[in-house]
């Protein structure tokens, strides 16, 4: 694949926020949308909640921001502690968006599940379809279910999630560390899912952990960019944080994971030179862009690239 890099396109800390993660557009008539999580504190830890920011279609302008467009989870609720990230899409003249609700732990950092939200003036505001989620975890996939993504294809909706494998703890570390894959799950309404109970991808990396699969139809098939990361020394080391992946396919259940094709590599210095991550691809005027996040997890914002080529 051939890249335009329009570069960074965000900063959090000019519009007065911490952290812009995740960025995941909506295209509206003349303008685009994208909603992302900043942080906010909570004591000594932070809690993620849901902003946007409206772009020209050309990207050369910041039309509008705003803050907060979802209430904080409620005490002992699964999103008690933070939505990242918050997935929209387009239903039956609402927005949906598929939240990712984040909840502290004890012997482990954190725990995650899915909800959704539903937005009937446009995507500038949001409720809770209820206070649970609708994807959690199960016998099989016994925590960390989060990162999902839906689209409509076909008869049913179908959902692009992440689930935790293991906790494990390594040598020398002061935590135990979550191990993830992504997975995959069809529902009729949206809200009752049927989980497929098996890893899409196959792991390039030792103890490899794969986060934010989003899925777009474009030239007559379909395309995952996610990315990827070992699960232990990757905050600081660049050479083991996270990267962007890229995998096809011709039927939405067979995918062929094809890293080395997206051509997307870390520049020698600047805002995404020590980690890529949390990609969101869409279409826009029979073109394919990516958004993107960089350094340190959101911390610096998000970039963008439209393709040229594949």
């Amino acid at each position: 694949m051939r890249w335009k890099k329009y570069g960074q396109i965000f900063v959090p800390q000019e519009h007065g926020m911490e952290y812009a993660k995740s960025p995941q557009a909506v295209v509206f008539e003349d303008f685009v949308r994208v909603y992302f999580s900043a942080c906010k504190k909570d004591g000594e830890k932070l809690i993620s909640y849901v902003c946007f920011a409206d772009f020209s279609k050309d990207f050369q302008t910041i039309l509008r921001t705003k803050k907060q467009v979802l209430e904080d989870g409620k005490i002992g609720c699964f999103d008690e502690h933070g939505i990242f990230p918050f997935s929209p899409v387009r239903v039956d003249g609402k927005i949906w968006a598929y939240t990712s609700g984040w909840s502290r732990r004890v012997s482990v950092s954190v725990d995650t599940g899915i909800g959704l939200a539903v937005s009937d003036d446009g995507g500038e505001s949001f409720y809770r379809a209820g206070e649970g989620p609708v994807l959690t975890s199960s016998l099989t996939e016994p925590f960390l279910v989060v990162d999902g993504f839906v689209r409509p294809y076909g008869q049913q909706f179908h959902m692009w999630y992440i689930y935790g494998k293991e906790w494990k703890w390594y040598p020398d570390g002061t935590q135990p560390e979550r191990i993830y894959k992504i997975g995959h799950a069809v529902s009729k309404d949206g809200m009752q899912w049927r989980k497929d109970g098996v890893s899409l991808l196959p792991d390039v990396v030792e103890d490899e952990s794969q986060a934010l699969p989003c899925v777009v139809s474009f030239d007559h098939r379909y395309h995952m960019f996610f990315c990827y990361r070992h699960s232990y020394d990757f905050r600081k080391n660049k050479d083991r944080s996270y990267r962007l992946g890229y995998a096809c396919s011709k039927n939405l259940t067979d995918w062929t994971r094809r890293d080395e094709t997206l051509n997307f590599d870390l520049p020698h210095d600047g805002w995404d030179s020590q980690m890529q991550c949390y990609p969101n691809a869409f279409t826009m005027d029979q073109k394919l862009f990516l958004l993107y996040n960089g350094n340190d997890f959101g911390k610096y914002g998000f970039g963008l690239a439209e393709l040229e080529s594949m």
